[in-house]
């Protein structure tokens, strides 16, 4: 549960700050790879990123034993 949450929270902050620097002109090194098909691709990956992120740690974060 830790686990996913933590890998919940890095993607949302990595595609955050990869959204937020790219509005600057800086990309993150080692997410350059997202912008080699365009630009466009780039950007609708870094959105990809924060939304799963948020899925990730919604879903870590629900006790599924209480849910039944």
């Amino acid at each position: 549960k830790a686990l996913w949450m933590s890998a919940g929270f890095l993607l949302f902050i990595l595609g955050f700050s990869a959204l937020v620097l790219s509005l600057v002109g800086v990309q993150l090194a080692f997410l350059t790879w997202l912008d080699a098909p365009g630009r466009l691709f780039g950007f609708l990956m870094k959105i990809l990123m924060v939304v799963a992120g948020i899925v990730v740690v919604y879903l870590a974060s629900t006790d599924w034993r209480a849910e039944e």
